[in-house]
């Protein structure tokens, strides 16, 4: 299934921005559970329920995204109309509602990505899948490559638009018009970060977070310690899912734009394990490839994605698209 981008969006920014903003999004009836968490949080997972015996599809969403995501909304329709289950779990605070413990969530939370896939596995009756996108992607990717054969109760994954190199990522969102991402995904979290301040004093350092004008400042400040990382470029490395892809035993898809603005292609990894397959249209921006007439359709992607995981089982060598 190659992507070819509609004439009418002529970049990576508005391959990226319209499908996110203005193509309408199917409308979903998602089932809520909350669960509680090891450590006494709890995270709010949203299902669509499908018929006995019918493969059963996890999707981890982006930063600061949620089941109301466009790309999440557009899995759904299409589980929903293949009569297929699906569980979107919120990343804590992401569910509308601020979660109790001093930590977030985070590029490289492979840990939480294991709990929550170990306790939705058991609900399949067919075959099991784990999807992520952006963030979600790196996080899921992160726990394959970290689990290896472990992880392997997943008959198939798929990331999409992951930040696979978090540094070179991050030194293109501090560019020129790439800048306005940044800023969006700012004007989300610092509310979030204030308050839980107000239940955990000192947690961080209030007036640094508050002028943190770049991702970079934010993730020193905030993500890098309450997660355990030394400092921002700790963080970002060492959560960077392109050191864990040649330890993937889990059939996997890789998709990325070259022209993604949240990672420029000349970036992306070259070589993976023989179990994973590294696409890499011209096209398609981050998490946008709509395609069609004016509105346009977010069909692409979750066909894509449903395509390979009924097929990933049967990889048994790369597949890439040169560079």
């Amino acid at each position: 299934m190659n992507y070819s981008a509609p004439f009418w969006l002529p970049n990576g920014h508005f391959q990226t921005i319209y499908p996110a903003k203005c193509i309408p999004k199917p409308a979903v009836p998602f089932r809520r559970e909350r669960w509680t968490t090891p450590d006494g949080d709890f995270i709010d997972v949203d299902f669509v329920d499908g018929a006995p015996g019918q493969p059963f599809v996890v999707l981890f969403h982006g930063l600061e995204g949620s089941s109301d995501s466009h790309y999440c909304r557009a899995l759904g329709k299409e589980l929903l109309e293949r009569g297929w289950s699906g569980a979107i779990p919120h990343f804590r605070g992401c569910s509308g509602e601020a979660n109790l413990a001093p930590r977030f969530y985070h590029s490289g939370d492979a840990a939480e990505v294991d709990w929550v896939l170990r306790r939705l596995q058991p609900r399949a009756t067919g075959k099991f899948y784990a999807c992520g996108v952006s963030l979600g992607g790196n996080a899921l990717l992160r726990w394959l490559g970290e689990s290896q054969h472990a992880a392997e109760f997943v008959d198939a994954a798929v990331a999409v638009s992951a930040p696979l190199d978090l540094a070179r990522g991050g030194e293109a969102l501090g560019r020129g018009f790439n800048r306005l991402y940044q800023r969006m995904f700012l004007q989300t979290l610092k509310p979030k970060c204030a308050a839980k301040l107000a239940h955990f004093p000192g947690l961080f350092d209030l007036e640094a977070m508050l002028t943190a004008r770049d991702l970079y400042t934010f993730d020193n400040v905030v993500t890098a310690p309450l997660h355990g990382y030394r400092d921002t470029d700790d963080y970002w490395n060492r959560a960077s899912a392109k050191h864990v892809l040649a330890d993937i035993t889990v059939p996997t898809l890789v998709l990325n734009a070259l022209n993604d603005p949240f990672l420029p292609g000349i970036h992306l990894p070259r070589h993976a394990s023989p179990h994973v397959v590294l696409d890499y249209p011209e096209e398609g921006g981050h998490v946008g490839f709509a395609t069609g007439r004016l509105p346009g359709t977010l069909r692409w992607l979750p066909r894509r994605m449903l395509h390979f995981l009924e097929g990933g089982a049967s990889i048994g060598a790369p597949q890439t698209t040169p560079l």
